[in-house]
């Protein structure tokens, strides 16, 4: 499985490989503290914590930065992470999108689109969500996934903090 293919889109949203030239652009989504006020790490709109934030994204290798498919505006960012063909599974998250995003739909149509090509290779898709982060549960249960457990996540070089754990099956 390709955990960054080139595009997944569709008439709405394009998923772009998430490159280190990225940085600014999609620190200008991330500098609205109001996106992180539920994420259990809440100062991610402070550049410099965005910027450990960004440096993880860029390492796990699965990291998309989320457009507006027409007009190329970037709204956010998801990612691909901790694959496990053993497990025949993978993860999706560290997910956000600028507020003007929210409650239309948006978060939906690129989980669909992320997890429609997941399928086609794994029977298995994780999702942590802050255990503060009422929102995110409340769209992923919407998706369909199961609450299966919590856990302590370890963050790229952020503290430890309690996710809940989802679960879909293809």
């Amino acid at each position: 499985m390709n955990l960054q293919p080139n595009h997944l889109n569709n008439n709405s949203v394009l998923l772009e490989p998430l490159l280190v030239d990225h940085f600014e652009e999609l620190y200008g989504v991330a500098s609205d503290p109001l996106i992180w006020e539920q994420h259990p790490n809440p100062n991610r709109y402070q550049k410099e914590v965005f910027q450990t934030f960004f440096e993880g994204a860029i390492d796990s290798g699965g990291a998309f930065i989320i457009r507006n498919a027409d007009t190329g505006k970037a709204l956010g960012s998801s990612r691909f992470y901790d694959y496990s063909r053993i497990k025949d599974e993978i993860k999706i998250g560290y997910t956000f999108f600028s507020r003007d995003c929210w409650g239309k739909g948006i978060n939906q149509q690129v989980k669909t689109l992320m997890l429609n090509y997941a399928f086609i290779y794994i029977e298995k898709v994780i999702f942590h969500i802050g255990a503060l982060n009422i929102r995110s549960q409340i769209a992923i249960e919407k998706l369909g996934a199961k609450k299966v457990g919590e856990e302590m996540v370890a963050y790229y070089n952020e503290p430890d903090r309690l996710n809940f754990v989802y679960e879909m099956m293809r």
